[in-house]
């Protein structure tokens, strides 16, 4: 059955978003942890964001490269394996080595060689599947991403208020199951390649285009506005606005996921009726206002509300320029699809590191590092204006 159905592929690949969202997610969770139990500064904090998504960048790259030669299939069944692995280093490498912030770095590694294999492989291997309106497929596909990111602060929370947050490295090796899971899925799904090898686009084609470079600048600003809120959601609630972590991480970083996941699938149901453009746009500015609405406000409650309003503009930005990429320049496959990935993934690591590198020059003052990261939702308002008014098509996205 498995062999033959493609909604099993597409099943397959939202619970490989899932897992992207543990990857991503849960070490922040444990960020005031790792400092009062390893002794971590919030500049190493930043360097564990980093080494994440560095890693992932660089897999974006070789993935444009290789991908189509190793096979979708292999390709999707290493980045499971990897990922299962980085899940279980993160309890078990500062047991074994005596430098405890090398430990964890090792571990965000290989969590990052998982990832960005997944960003790579999930979506071009969606979108070769046999299916109507992609663009809405591609969103409800992203918003598991987000479903994932909700359970990981759900069920951690609640892990943490039952178990204890002393005992959290049970909980790493807990969600390790999930990409074994998947890794045995991916074994017997059946997986289509989006584009022939013969007829993708080069990077070389691809770089010449002015479009795509709007594109690539568009997919930086999308993961740097959506990461620099969610990764430093619940730090932010914990040390800078005084309130209880379970508190904090439920109206923070998890609500952050709850809107995202909404307005991901809200669009998946009106797609029809929305504009891609418009739709990035408004969201754009409703990132605006919700970083500046977690800035000024001087109640700590509306601060956080701020933070989860970030996730309802966020949640068209990454699955919404994914789609626009795919109808403009629809032979772009493995190597389109990677080189965006790249640079999504390079907003992911900038903006976080940005953050909390300006909060850590204005002595921890986290709302100082986001509003250095307003740059990153002004700028994207800008590439689609950019998109609107030089690259028109007689289309609705």
């Amino acid at each position: 059955m498995l062999r033959k159905s493609f909604k099993a592929t597409i099943g397959a690949s939202c619970i490989g978003y899932f897992t992207q969202a543990v990857l991503i997610n849960f070490a922040p969770l444990l960020f005031i942890t790792f400092q009062k139990e390893f002794g971590l500064s919030i500049a190493q904090l930043s360097v564990l964001i980093a080494t994440n998504f560095a890693t992932e960048l660089i897999i974006d790259f070789l993935g444009t490269k290789y991908v189509s030669k190793i096979g979708y299939r292999r390709s999707v069944i290493i980045a499971q394996a990897l990922s299962v692995m980085g899940l279980v280093m993160i309890p078990m490498l500062p047991k074994l080595l005596p430098h405890k912030f090398l430990a964890l770095e090792i571990a965000m590694i290989f969590c990052g060689l998982g990832g960005g294999l997944i960003e790579v492989l999930i979506s071009p291997i969606v979108g070769a599947c046999p299916t109507k309106k992609k663009s809405a497929i591609m969103s409800v596909l992203h918003s598991f991403y987000c479903w994932g990111q909700m359970g990981v602060v759900l069920l951690s929370t609640l892990y943490f208020r039952t178990v204890g947050i002393e005992n959290w490295e049970y909980l790493s090796l807990i969600w390790a199951i999930i990409p074994a899971v998947d890794l045995v899925l991916f074994c017997f799904v059946p997986i289509n390649t989006l584009v022939d090898e013969s007829e993708e686009s080069s990077f070389g084609d691809l770089i010449k285009q002015k479009l795509f470079w709007v594109f690539l600048v568009m997919m930086l600003c999308a993961g740097a506005t959506e990461l620099s809120m969610s990764q430093w959601a619940s730090a932010f609630a914990e040390a800078g606005l005084g309130v209880e972590k379970w508190i904090g991480d439920l109206l923070g970083p998890c609500l952050f996921a709850v809107c995202m996941g909404g307005a991901r699938v809200f669009y998946a149901t009106h797609s029809d009726k929305i504009g891609l453009k418009k739709g990035i746009l408004i969201s754009a500015f409703i990132c605006i206002f919700s970083y500046l609405v977690a800035i000024f406000s001087p109640i700590p409650i509306i601060s956080l509300l701020g933070c989860a309003l970030c996730g309802v503009g966020s949640g068209m930005l990454w699955p919404g320029t994914y789609s626009i990429a795919t109808n403009r320049m629809p032979k772009g496959g493995v190597p389109m699809f990677g080189l965006l990935a790249l640079a999504g993934d390079l907003g992911c690591l900038s903006g976080p590191y940005l953050t909390g590198m300006m909060s850590t020059a204005f002595g921890g003052n986290l709302k100082m590092g986001f509003l250095c990261s307003l740059v990153f939702p002004v700028t994207l308002v800008i590439m689609v204006l950019i998109l609107m008014r030089y690259f028109k098509k007689p289309t609705n996205n």
